[in-house]
């Protein structure tokens, strides 16, 4: 075989290799990232609201945390509490991590506020120590490898309750994002 043929047997042979390296880096990433999108007619029952919002999330590089962002804005009723819960799509489940809570309602230690009253952030790390169940339903405590599989499940959905809507005037499920979604 000749120089030309050895180049393109290398080439082809690595390539495939390269390509699956940065695939893997690249899957690493996207196991990395989640969203959702927040409407009322997510809600069950679906809302009829001007309300909409966003939930970022990216789980740290070990696993045993995610550092988040939370968004609303145009809000019927004034924020009282947000939370990420265990449920599917069309179904109510119960609350798992607290994202921010107000005066009246402001949630276990370290949660942050939601600001508002009707448009506003949150973030912060969270950790094990912020998983408060729902036991009920499988999950106790402190069992955040549960909960960051059930988000990537889709399994998991962020939540902005209202005075207008106490059940929760925005929802959407969370999801694994690709890096580049």
């Amino acid at each position: 075989m000749g120089k030309l043929g050895k180049s393109l047997l290398t080439g082809l042979v690595a390539t495939p290799l390269v390509c699956a390296v940065s695939g893997a880096w690249a899957d690493d990433d996207s196991r990395r990232m989640l969203k959702a999108q927040l409407h009322g007619y997510n809600e069950v029952a679906s809302v009829s609201t001007t309300g909409s919002g966003e939930f970022r999330a990216k789980v740290g590089r070990d696993g045993a945390s995610f550092e988040y962002e939370l968004s609303f804005r145009d809000l019927e009723g004034d924020v009282t509490q947000a939370h990420i819960h265990f449920g599917q799509a069309g179904v109510n489940g119960g609350i798992t991590i607290w994202l921010c809570g107000t005066a009246s309602l402001p949630g276990p230690g370290g949660t942050p506020s939601c600001q508002g009253p009707r448009e506003g952030t949150a973030s912060r790390i969270v950790t094990a120590a912020d998983v408060i169940g729902p036991a009920g339903q499988g999950i106790a405590a402190g069992e955040f490898a549960e909960v960051l599989a059930a988000m990537r499940a889709g399994v998991t959905y962020a939540n902005v309750h209202s005075t207008r809507n106490l059940g929760g005037e925005i929802r959407g499920q969370i999801r694994g994002q690709r890096g580049d979604d």
